[in-house]
Formats: structure tokens, sequence, C-alpha cells
């Protein structure tokens, strides 16, 4: 990281004079007082300028382009400031306080479905969940999450959500297609084994609960946390360690794969939605996927997110958690848009290589969506945050 932030500034900054308050002036002669004081600033800023500038180009797909500027630390003006002294005195707190009690209400309806009820555990891989319950409980938990979900995101200002379905004929579902005439768009969600979606903010997560109420890869750490940990559980998240070694990894990858195919075979099984970047981006770009959800070799149900906006973007990029939220709430109304594509059904080649399976996806939804093409990851996210940090 070291290397990459020194090749970013290749001619850092000359340093600075030490500065000297008016109480010390007096200890100069007139001829030793320095003519322009504010120099250094000038040239420290046009340095940040330049700095920055080689930033957006090399990073693209984290850089916001929204009012609020790189990490949200933009200087706003005049008129947004009003907005938002506005929002914080109405909005905010009611939204806070809604938000809170639906996050409540959900939680208890969990605690009560899953009471006297065991979970299901895999000792091995650490893993735990209440996805598979059967009967009544499995019903009352499902319904309530998507309602619950939904209701959430209307008091989070996505007042009407558009959704659309594109019927494209593809060269390896023409097969398959024909042998499913008649059967709606639920019943083609159910045979596939995942869903596959761009990934842009933690509200991603929120829509697909209203939409599907799927099962999600998560931070083990989520597991253990208050309210959203039993939640986690009722959804069957499958919990991943980000720094742990390549064993603890391709334990993971094999629960995945054994859930994918799962929900491919057993429709009462949970669906698996899987994020294949690997982490947000500014919703203008689609990175390279991972291979973890093409392992199962089963057909994948492809998703497109995006989040138009004209002041705050809801992009979850070079922003910290705490600052989007607050500005979320703040926001009167946000917009959200959802593309969903025909199930993807591989050929015998992409069955016998993942990664041209994954390859060929992320084609058709950037096609699909105009997204951009990125060759960067989640390194780079990282890198590019650090250089932020240093410059703010």
């Amino acid at each position: 990281m070291e290397t990459e932030l020194k090749s970013m500034n290749p001619d850092p900054p000359k340093p600075e004079q030490p500065y000297t308050s008016s109480r010390d002036e007096g200890s100069y002669s007139k001829d030793d007082r320095p003519l322009l004081k504010s120099e250094p600033n000038r040239v420290n800023s046009a340095t940040t300028e330049k700095n920055i500038e080689e930033l957006e180009k090399k990073f693209a797909a984290f850089v916001r382009s929204d009012v609020y500027g790189p990490m949200g630390r933009g200087e706003l003006p005049l008129v947004e400031k009003v907005l938002s002294a506005i929002a914080v005195v109405t909005l905010f707190p009611i939204r806070f306080v809604l938000a809170l009690v639906i996050l409540v209400v959900y939680y208890v309806i969990c605690r009560v479905c899953t009471l006297f009820s065991a979970p299901n555990r895999d000792e091995e891989e650490e893993q735990e969940d209440f996805a598979h319950m059967g009967g009544w409980r499995r019903a009352v938990i499902v319904w309530c999450g998507r309602f619950l979900s939904r209701l959430l995101l209307f008091v989070l200002g996505f007042y009407w959500i558009c959704e659309s379905y594109r019927d494209i004929e593809l060269p390896n579902q023409i097969k398959s297609s024909s042998q499913n005439e008649g059967k709606d768009q639920s019943e083609d969600l159910e045979r596939s084994g995942a869903i596959i979606s761009n990934h842009v903010s933690y509200l991603d997560i929120l829509y697909h609960m209203s939409a599907s109420f799927p099962s999600f890869v998560a931070k083990r750490s989520v597991a253990k946390l208050p309210l959203v940990g039993l939640i986690s559980k009722c959804l069957g998240c499958v919990y991943v360690q980000r720094e742990s070694n390549s064993s603890d990894f391709k334990g993971v990858s094999g629960v995945v794969t054994k859930r994918v195919k799962e929900a491919h075979e057993n429709r009462s099984a949970p669906m698996m939605m899987l994020f294949p970047e690997g982490t947000t981006t500014n919703g203008e770009f689609l990175l390279p996927f991972k291979t973890g959800a093409f392992l199962a070799t089963a057909p994948v149900h492809p998703v497109i997110l995006r989040y138009p906006y004209q002041r705050f973007s809801l992009a979850w990029d070079s922003i910290s958690g705490a600052r989007h939220v607050f500005y979320l709430f703040c926001q009167f109304i946000n917009h959200m848009e959802a593309i969903w594509l025909p199930v993807y059904y591989p050929s015998q080649e992409e069955k016998d290589d993942p990664k041209l399976y994954a390859s060929n996806v992320r084609r058709l939804m950037t096609c699909e969506s105009h997204l951009i093409m990125s060759d960067i990851g989640l390194a780079e996210k990282r890198i590019y945050h650090a250089a932020l940090n240093g410059l703010f």
C-alpha cells in the first residue's frame, strides 16, 4: 500500500514554513518578514487537488460525484446546508425512531418464532441458521421479513421502486425456456440456484429481503450483533471471516456451493443471494466477479440495482457508514431501480469453467445496464480509502 501511495504522489510538496503567530512577528525585522504568508496553503491546496484528480482516474469505480464530495466531506452550497438543517430537526428523528421500531418488532417476531427451535448447525464450518426451519414459523418469518423490509425502505424515502423484467433471449436459455413456457417469474426464480446482483450499498440487502427474502454471505461478526444477529440467522446467512486463511475461505466456498445446489434442486430451500463483486462501488461500474457463486454450475438470476440521485448518492463507496446513514435519513426522497434479467442457464462449457461462466454473466449484466467494466477490486478500494484519509 505504501508503494501505491508514493506512486500516486511522485512530487511531494516542499515542507511548509513553520507557522508563526502574530505575537511572534516582533521578532522579525521588517525585511525578514515573509511577503506572501498564504503561499504554502495555496501550494498545498493545488497539490491536494492534483492528487485527488489522479486518484479519481485510477480508482474511478469508487469515486463519489454528488454535491457532498469525496468521503462526503466536501464544502456544501448554501441551499444544501439549509435543506440539511431542516431535515435534521424534522426527518432525521422521525425516520430514526420508526426504523428502530421496525427493527425491534421484527427481532421480536424472529425471537418468538425461534423459541424452542434448535438452529441448523455446521460445527465444522462454524455456521448456524434458522433458514431451514419449516411450517408456520418459517412462513411468518419470511412474510413479515418481506413486508417490514419494504416498510423500512418506505420510511427511508423509497416511496416507490421502479422494477422491470427484461425479456431477452440468451443462447444458453433458449432450450430451457421452451421447457418452461407458461410459468411465471417467481417459478423461474425458485428454479435458479442463486440471485446475482451488483453491489452498491447496504440498501441492496433491504431490497432483496423485500423481493425474495434470500440468504446472504455476511461477516462472521454480524452474527453477534444485537437484534441484527438473530435476524441474519433467520435469513440463513453464511458467515465468513474476510481476513481468514485460505482454508477457511475454501470451507465457506463449499458451504455456498452446497446451498446454491440445494436451492436449485429443492424449492423449499432458502435462495442464496450473492454479490460476486465482493465489495460496493459507486453504482456506475461493475467489478470482476468472483467464482464462488458459479462453482455449483446451477442457473443464476441476474439483477441490476441503480440509485438515481440529484443531491446525495446512496452508493456506499468511499463514505463512512455513520455519515452515509445520516445523509440517507436527511434526504427527503430516495430513488431505486431494479432490473431483473432472465434466469441464466450455463452451457456445458461454462459448467466446466466457472471463470468463463462468471465472466459471461458479468458481460450480460454490463450490456443490459450500461455499466462500465472495471478491473479493480477490494484491494484497490482499500488503497483509495487510505489515500483519501491522508488528504482529508
